[in-house]
């Protein structure tokens, strides 16, 4: 496995860029409940006195057990409701905290607690959660807490747009060590997959130290806004989730030696993150199972391919999701045949690149942990793996998978479209941003064309006809 330093592209993307250059201490926070707001105590006293869920937790004493069992879900949009509400159902039920970006909506809550998700026609109210907003303004109301109660965080999901995943994670830093898991739940590749990932680690959690457990969620679920905290679970499909990066036999990420001395240490990891992952798999409605690390890396690139096509195209033709795999001899289908033709380019490199070869070396263990191939037998099935891979993310194959899903999906409203009507920052960068920088990483010279064309039309908010669009699109490549 290849560090950034060793390979041809030099220079660090610029997400990992920006981590590197900032070297001040992770800031102190503090986490605001009802009770810090002004008369928090007053409605926490009434909350208790009426049965009311929004009470569960007000007044408790924290202790390292109920710490180590919370799970703190931090983002509350669509998928972050998605998984409280299901968590919720597991028996027994883990503690669970909502985190949210903001202080009106902590608000927002007291004046009407609770997560609304409709399914079949039906809603599920459920207002049994504990509710947060971290900061770094000290609260004047109430006790003054940090993250985790002073017991640091042990399960968190990170549930916000796919921009902000790393940046919201690096700002938590000073609660998370080598006892936490993180699972990542949003759309788009993680950031953490090597050879960047390791980088990541080293740099924030200390070269050589222990950093959390990262986990990933492909969530194929299809679920829409009514509003803040309310959400209608549109398409339910399933969840895979399992470890982002490849632990070899001593223990170190994204190293693919064994020594054999590596028992106990991936005995420990194992230990340490079947918590979370359990509680998710066990959620009731989830439909989740664990999965291997090169499963999950290959699911996460076809959702990729799917996410990177359909959410960019709709947003610019302000549609629903099954219109743009409609013939209608405009020349949009042309249009969806280059988008993945540049996509199957990228991941076919990436598939051939040394900073794959640890994932694509990763042999299932039970379907949950992952070891790696070393010796004599590496190199046959490196070879094998990468014969199976190309062909999986050859052009042809990746259209039927993105023509199927197409049609599962066909009357649901892409999120990138929600966000751009609502005027919101869309996740555009983390979608055909990703294949546009790991091609260049990758030293493609002739780069993405299509994709970074409508690029530049998405993040200009732009609304085109599907003439208008193809006609765009297709000059882009001349």
């Amino acid at each position: 496995m290849v560090s950034s330093s060793t390979s041809p592209r030099q220079v660090p993307t610029g997400w990992l860029r920006r981590v590197a250059e900032d070297q001040s201490e992770p800031p102190r926070l503090y986490a605001w409940r009802l009770t810090n707001l002004a008369d928090g105590a007053n409605y926490a006293r009434k909350s208790l006195e009426v049965g009311v869920g929004v009470g569960v937790g007000v007044g408790e004493i924290p202790t390292p057990d109920d710490e180590r069992r919370r799970i703190y879900i931090l983002g509350v949009g669509n998928i972050g409701r998605l998984y409280a509400s299901f968590l919720a159902k597991n028996d027994p039920r883990p503690p669970i905290t909502l985190v949210v970006h903001r202080r009106e909506l902590l608000d927002q809550w007291k004046a009407h607690p609770g997560i609304e998700l409709v399914r079949d026609g039906k809603t599920e109210r459920n207002p049994a959660f504990r509710i947060e907003w971290w900061t770094d303004a000290q609260p004047t109301h109430g006790p003054v807490r940090e993250p985790g109660s002073g017991y640091g965080i042990s399960n968190l999901i990170v549930a916000t747009k796919a921009p902000d995943a790393i940046p919201q994670v690096d700002r938590v830093r000073r609660y998370l060590d080598g006892r936490s898991t993180v699972a990542f739940a949003q759309n788009g590749m993680c950031k953490l997959w090597p050879p960047l990932g390791e980088v990541y680690v080293a740099t924030r959690f200390g070269q050589g130290k222990e950093g959390p457990r990262w986990l990933a969620c492909v969530t194929t679920h299809g679920v829409t806004s009514l509003g803040p905290f309310r959400s209608v679970h549109a398409s339910p499909a399933d969840v895979r989730v399992g470890s982002v990066m490849v632990r070899g036999g001593d223990g170190q990420v994204g190293n693919g030696s064994n020594n054999g001395d590596g028992d106990k240490d991936k005995d420990k990891d194992k230990d340490k993150d079947d918590y979370l992952a359990a509680q998710i798999v066990g959620a009731p409605g989830l439909a989740a199972r664990r999965v291997a690390t090169r499963e999950l890396w290959v699911a996460q690139l076809e959702k990729l391919v799917v996410n990177a096509v359909v959410n960019p195209l709709t947003a610019v033709l302000r549609c629903k999701n099954g219109e743009i795999f409609e013939e209608r001899g405009d020349g949009l289908g042309d249009v969806v045949e280059m988008l993945v033709d540049e996509a199957s380019r990228t991941l076919r490199a990436l598939v051939g690149h040394r900073s794959s070869e640890g994932i694509l070396l990763a042999q299932d263990i039970d379907g949950k942990e992952d070891d790696v191939v070393t010796g004599a037998a590496a190199e046959e099935s490196l070879e094998r793996t990468r014969e199976e891979l190309l062909e999986r993310f050859s052009s042809a194959r990746l259209r039927t998978m993105l023509y199927s899903v197409g049609e599962k999906v066909a009357a649901n409203t892409s999120s990138m479209l929600q966000d751009v009507q609502a005027g919101k920052k869309t996740e555009i960068e983390d979608f055909n941003g990703w294949l546009v920088e790991t091609a260049w990483y990758l030293g493609d010279e002739d780069g993405l064309p299509v994709n970074e064309k409508l690029i530049s039309l998405v993040e200009d908010a732009a609304v085109r006809t599907r003439g208008e669009l193809v006609k765009e699109l297709q000059g882009s490549r001349s």
